[in-house]
């Protein structure tokens, strides 16, 4: 026999239906912004969210209430709120990786005494999960958690160019086009596993060498340092040691090679 509806449990479900609408409807609204489109307009979000006018202002005046939105009266633009940093670190903490990891980073501090940074893939460019910078060094070099690096002038963002599948990447097809030199770079980093020359910055510079999960590439961890203390040398102490602990936890995921 099936179970029999009672009035309470009708009630129960008519009220739940449209309580899970509405926060479709403002998840809706919130993925509608991306790296590329950071400020949209009213009618843009009502587009995106397919309903009136009227539905669309109603939940961007609830999401900047939260915080999860906010909006230039100069421009008559909405852009992601504060909140959603909050939560962006909260979920960045959150990822398994990073949990894995962190004891592998921390024995990597300990043997090169340089910041170690764990960076994983969001879609469009490498973005820092986790830095380790507990060196002995009188003057630290800090990399924050949450900061988007350079798609092709960082060592993190090239060691993803290498080993993602290139539909992947956005536009890195069209890039490969204009600087055909960054192919030999990208064979350079599949020869050997570690991405060495990425450019100096302000005296500072990075190696870096991919994660996998299984065959797939999972995060990128690199050593931050100065161009004193951090060589190109792939057969440099900094440079195998970091070689050594992401191959070690690679294998800890389940890769073989």
């Amino acid at each position: 026999m099936s179970p029999r509806t009672t009035p309470e449990s009708e009630s129960s479900e008519s009220t739940a239906a449209p309580t899970i609408q509405t926060v479709q409807r403002a998840a809706k609204v919130l993925g509608s912004f991306t790296v590329s489109k950071p400020y949209l307009s009213l009618n843009e979000i009502t587009s995106q969210l397919g309903a009136s006018k009227a539905t669309a202002h109603r939940y961007t005046k609830a999401l900047r209430a939260a915080n999860l939105l906010r909006y230039d009266e100069r421009t008559a633009l909405y852009s992601l709120g504060p909140q959603v940093l909050t939560l962006a670190g909260a979920a960045r903490a959150g990822l398994p990786i990073v949990d894995a990891a962190e004891p592998y980073m921390d024995q990597l501090v300990k043997t090169v005494d340089e910041t170690v940074v764990l960076s994983v893939w969001d879609g469009e460019t490498a973005t820092v999960v986790r830095s380790a910078d507990n060196t002995d060094h009188i003057i630290r070099i800090g990399v924050r958690a949450g900061a988007r690096l350079d798609l092709t002038n960082s060592a993190q963002g090239r060691v993803f160019c290498t080993f993602l599948p290139r539909d992947q990447v956005p536009g890195l097809v069209k890039l490969l086009r204009r600087t055909p030199e960054l192919e030999q770079e990208f064979e350079g980093i599949r020869k050997h596993g570690l991405s060495l020359n990425s450019p100096d910055i302000n005296g500072v510079r990075t190696i870096a060498a991919p994660i996998f999960e299984g065959s797939s590439i999972v995060a990128a961890m690199a050593i931050v340092g100065t161009t004193v203390s951090i060589s190109t040398d792939i057969d440099s102490p900094q440079a195998q040691a970091l070689l050594a602990t992401t191959r070690a936890l690679s294998q800890r995921l389940g890769n073989p090679e």
